[in-house]
C-alpha cells in the first residue's frame, strides 16, 4: 500500500528502486551470483542476511555487527548503525539518467 501511494506521488523515485541494474562483482558475490537486481530487492537481501545470521548487536539493536560477507557490501566497516544501511547500499546503485 505504501509503495502504491509512493508510485502515484513520485513514480520516478519508485522506478529507480525497482528497475533492474547490473551489479558490480562484489555485489554479485553477495547476491548469490545474480548479475542483475533492483535496488530494493538487494536491500531486502542485505536485511535478510542480517536477520538470518543474527548480526544485530544484542545490547543495542540499532547496531549491526558485520560479518566478512556483509563487509564487502558496507565498505569494509565492522559496525554499522541501522540508519546508515540504506545510504551505504545506495552508494552501489548510482543514478542513471534516462533521456
Amino acid at each position: 500500500m505504501v509503495l502504491r501511494r509512493a508510485a502515484v506521488e513520485s513514480p520516478k523515485k519508485v522506478a529507480a528502486l525497482v528497475d533492474l541494474v547490473n551489479l558490480p562483482t562484489a555485489l554479485r558475490e553477495f547476491a548469490g551470483g545474480r548479475s542483475q537486481m533492483s535496488h530494493l530487492s538487494f536491500f531486502l537481501g542485505v536485511w535478510s542476511h542480517i536477520k538470518n545470521n543474527n548480526l544485530q548487536d544484542p545490547t543495542n539493536r540499532n547496531i549491526v555487527n558485520c560479518d566478512e560477507k556483509l563487509k564487502t557490501v558496507l565498505l569494509g566497516r565492522s559496525k554499522v548503525e541501522l540508519s546508515e544501511l540504506p545510504v551505504l547500499v545506495k552508494l552501489h546503485f548510482p543514478k542513471v539518467f534516462k533521456s
